[in-house]
């Protein structure tokens, strides 16, 4: 059965809901890869170093007698984890051959795929290859940051539950881009708290415009809501052209009262260690201000969560709304503020949709 290679498009497209296998390291892989992909690693980290000397300092011909010694001991043990993993999604043996497809790519789609791509062919899997491998798949990453999206932003200070009225309105079955979902991080100084690890820059991106891709294409949404949110989210940034673009979007901001954000701000984060709210307060301590600081912290260790977060409260407030204004040229032609008596999700997410329903009835031509 012959191997087919395919173009970024297709291979994106025919590989939903199918294995995915990267053959390069697991350095390579670890630091990014398609988010669905599985490390299937043809060499070792340290082999290809070896390798890759070789190919540099002698020939290619002796850089490929090496990889074939290192790849003859692992053939068995790569068949075997595939079988697993395609078994695992429900694909036995007796089924038709062509069930048990496999997509496979490396760096640029040379002869690391091409091995690996031989080996599952002559097994019995139908094999699919990526034209241009992990860096054509890059530079697909790239352009879904260059589109136009029927986004709407949240908005709203600190404390306000963005977050959770986010994923209300998700159990609502609304479109959402949960971009510190993906990123890990809740935003602020204390944004990591409860956090799994942050991806690095790459995969970050990489999960971004899979999720992108997953809302336009496969959902069809016809309207997406995401949070409002700076360009860094942690160790993180949003790509500069979508970041840019978001700038430009409606917003809708849940204007709520700050004695009913410091509750809930103060309730969610009560719950972590002394030490890590201190600590979180000492990052920001050169704009908070000196005194401001030593005040916050003193609260802390008084174990006076609410007048600590108070005084945090007051400085995030004035820095969104700071970069509210400063980040958006047409700030009040974009905003449609939502008065909002509590932090109430369930009841939150509905007004922010009527809200938006409404807006969305108002025609240019009737105004």
């Amino acid at each position: 059965m012959p191997i087919t290679r395919l173009l970024i498009e297709d291979f994106i497209t025919q590989s939903q809901s199918q294995p995915i296998f990267d053959v390069r390291s697991p350095a390579e892989y670890e630091h990014a890869h398609i988010p669905s992909a599985n490390n299937l690693p043809l060499f070792s980290n340290e082999e290809r170093k070896v390798v890759g000397t070789a190919y540099k300092q002698e020939s290619k011909q002796r850089a490929i007698k090496i990889g074939l010694e290192y790849f003859g001991p692992k053939m068995v043990k790569m068949v075997e984890e595939v079988e697993q993993m395609v078994e695992a999604r429900g694909v036995k043996e007796k089924k038709q051959q062509e069930e048990r497809r496999v997509f496979v790519y490396c760096w640029r789609g040379g002869m690391r795929s091409a091995g690996v791509a031989w080996l599952l062919d002559l097994y019995g899997f139908k094999v699919y290859t990526l034209v241009g491998g992990y860096k054509a798949y890059r530079n697909w990453v790239l352009k879904q940051f260059e589109k136009e999206y029927p986004i709407s932003i949240i908005g709203g200070y600190t404390g306000s539950g963005k977050t959770e009225t986010l994923h209300r309105l998700n159990a609502m079955k609304e479109a959402v881009l949960d971009l510190e979902g993906i990123a890990c991080h809740k935003g602020s100084a204390f944004g990591n708290l409860g956090q799994p690890v942050q991806p690095k820059q790459e995969m970050f991106e990489n999960l971004l415009a899979t999720r992108l891709y997953e809302l336009m294409v496969l959902q069809q949404a016809e309207h997406i809501w995401t949070e409002d949110e700076s360009q860094r989210i942690g160790e993180v940034n949003i790509p500069i052209r979508l970041y840019s673009f978001l700038r430009t979007r409606s917003l809708y901001f849940m204007d709520i009262p700050f004695e009913e954000r410091l509750n809930y701000i103060a309730e969610q984060y009560g719950q972590f260690e002394k030490d890590k709210l201190i600590s979180a307060t000492i990052r920001i301590q050169k704009r908070l201000g000196g005194l401001e600081t030593k005040t916050a912290v003193n609260c802390l260790l008084e174990n006076d969560i609410k007048g600590a977060f108070a005084i945090l409260l007051k400085y995030y407030d004035r820095f969104y709304n700071k970069s509210m204004h400063n980040q958006r040229e047409n700030v009040d032609l974009l905003m449609h503020k939502i008065a909002i008596e509590t932090v109430n999700p369930v009841v939150n997410a509905e007004q922010v949709r009527k809200v938006y329903r409404n807006q969305a009835v108002i025609s240019p031509a009737s105004l």
